[in-house]
């Protein structure tokens, strides 16, 4: 049975000390957790979008919206079909090599030496040459541009992770998401090779090559898409890297060592060719966002909305590198569906309706490249015009007590305010991102609502800068991010996943009542967005 909840108003009156009076919740107490432990069960099958398990956490989340007395706000009740076109590389069939100059061919191989973007309709044969693009950003706000005076016509770009010093962490982010598939279709490019250098990687390269393996998606309506045309797209093995190096101006270990110090790179022509042909299969499939509404009580701000949104998908199923191969996605993100659907309850039962209309959206295709929130965005099913911010949760990653956040995308907008002054009444700090060269800015549902010019947050737990809780966050991303170990068995601090999801109703309350709607800082490239929203 799952357990009451403190309603909404209790929750926005008591200080963080009062909420943590009583017995600590457990496994079996804890309403949050009761979520987290039917989507990740075995039954579900790692939520692949568009497999039958998502379809049951879908059903799921729908009825619990139902339950909790949430109107239905989808395009057919609750759900929002969405169509995905999928792509299966076929790596026993496919070949690649590397060709040099006298014409010698060295196989390259996929899977040990590299991988390919099935979530971009890959070219069935290239044989181009290789230059290599520095950090591949072209950021004029910046003036810097790796693109400058290269000719890249039926030619791969090869680029390192990183960015120079004189990029900020959001226009690297952007010019990473955005810029960098449009400036590599214009000027004809075949395709482009990443390398991730060691300061920015998050899992094993054998994780990697096991995550390759499965279908990859793109939407099936072609103005969503990132790449338009097709394009060989993949990502090298940092240890096979040095390979197509070999012969350049300068080796890898050198250009890491710039990258690491966010130097300026240099661009030259590599002395090898890339030749592949990549065997795929293709389908098409239908899967639903899941969207709910809790309608505002004032007359003239409840034509306005603020969206809660969390990705409902997950890995779904492979070789097992860690019990019987299920991906289970218990944080990522299981636990950000369970405070939505959490938080839903304790709005619905406050005392008092928010001014503002709240929809709450759990969405598919994230693993897949942001997919489902992108299609939402472009095509919201109520508020048209109206949606005035996203908080966004995924992964927030509750294994230790929460004193600390942090929230990306506080620096553009209005609503880092908010969220100061909500975690200032709360104890709670809010820190600066520790990492802007991962781009989570980027990585997650937010980004599609900023890209359509509407402010957001994401949060995630910042561990005390020394100590065991650095530790925890880190053995986590080593051991558990996109592995099979990410499961029910795990530890993890259910009060504080409580106590933020406290923090997060009384940080909506704040934004749906007060009488202006969020704003872009003067000081951000995001607000150009609000005028001219990205497709």
């Amino acid at each position: 049975m799952i357990a009451k909840v403190l309603p909404v108003a209790a929750l926005m009156l008591c200080g963080l000390a009062a909420c943590q009076s009583g017995p600590p919740p457990t496994k079996a107490t804890s309403a949050w957790w009761s979520h987290v432990a039917f989507l990740a069960s075995d039954s579900l099958q790692g939520r692949l979008t568009g497999s039958e398990g998502y379809a049951l956490a879908a059903t799921y989340v729908a009825d619990q919206f139902r339950s909790n007395g949430l109107e239905p706000a989808g395009a057919d009740g609750y759900f929002q079909p969405v169509s995905y076109e999928v792509q299966t590389i076929d790596a026993e069939h496919s070949h690649l090599a590397l060709v040099g100059g006298n014409g010698n061919e060295a196989a390259f191989a996929l899977g040990d030496d590299m991988v390919l973007s099935a979530g971009v309709l890959q070219r069935t044969r290239v044989d181009a040459p290789l230059v290599f693009v520095g950090y591949g950003l072209r950021v004029p706000e910046a003036g810097y541009d790796d693109f400058a005076g290269i000719d890249l016509q039926g030619k791969i770009a090869v680029l390192l992770s990183g960015a120079p010093a004189s990029v900020p962490g959001p226009l690297q982010a952007f010019a990473r998401a955005e810029t960098l598939a449009k400036t590599l279709e214009a000027m004809g490019a075949a395709g482009v090779l990443s390398i991730q250098t060691p300061s920015v990687i998050e899992v094993p390269w054998e994780r990697i090559k096991l995550a390759s393996q499965q279908p990859g998606m793109y939407l099936s309506e072609p103005d969503l898409r990132r790449y338009h045309a097709p394009a060989l797209v993949g990502a090298v093995n940092p240890a096979s890297a040095p390979r197509l190096f070999a012969g350049a101006p300068q080796d890898l270990a050198t250009l890491t060592a710039l990258a690491d110090q966010h130097q300026p790179m240099p661009h030259f022509p590599l002395a090898f060719r890339l030749r592949a042909t990549v065997i795929a299969d293709h389908a098409t499939i239908k899967a639903n966002n899941v969207v709910a509404e809790l309608p505002g009580g004032d007359p003239t701000l409840g034509d306005q909305a603020v969206v809660l949104s969390a990705h409902l998908d997950h890995l779904g199923t492979g070789r097992p590198d860690h019990g019987d191969g299920i991906f289970r996605g218990a944080m990522d993100n299981a636990s950000g569906v369970a405070s939505l659907l959490e938080i839903a309850r304790a709005l619905h039962e406050s005392a008092t309706r928010p001014k503002r209309s709240i929809l709450f959206v759990a969405v598919g295709g994230e693993e897949k490249g942001l997919l489902g929130s992108r299609f939402f965005a472009a095509h919201p099913t109520r508020h048209v015009g109206e949606l005035v911010a996203d908080i966004n949760m995924d992964m927030f990653l509750p294994l230790f007590p929460l004193h600390r956040l942090v929230a990306f995308g506080a620096d553009e907008s209005s609503l880092g305010d908010d969220a100061v002054a909500i975690a200032g009444r709360r104890s709670i700090g809010i820190v600066p991102d520790p990492a802007p060269d991962h781009l989570i800015f980027v990585r997650s549902d937010q980004y599609s609502f900023i890209r359509r010019g509407v402010p957001a947050l994401m949060f995630e737990f910042a561990p005390a800068p020394d100590g065991d809780e650095v530790a925890a966050q880190t053995a986590w991303f080593r051991e558990r991010y996109h592995a099979q170990a990410d499961d029910l068995l795990q530890p993890v601090d259910l009060r504080s996943a409580d106590d933020f999801d406290a923090f997060l109703v009384a940080l909506i309350r704040r934004v749906a009542d007060q009488a202006k709607a969020p704003s872009w800082r003067d000081s951000s490239f995001f607000r150009r967005f609000a005028q001219n929203p990205l497709k």
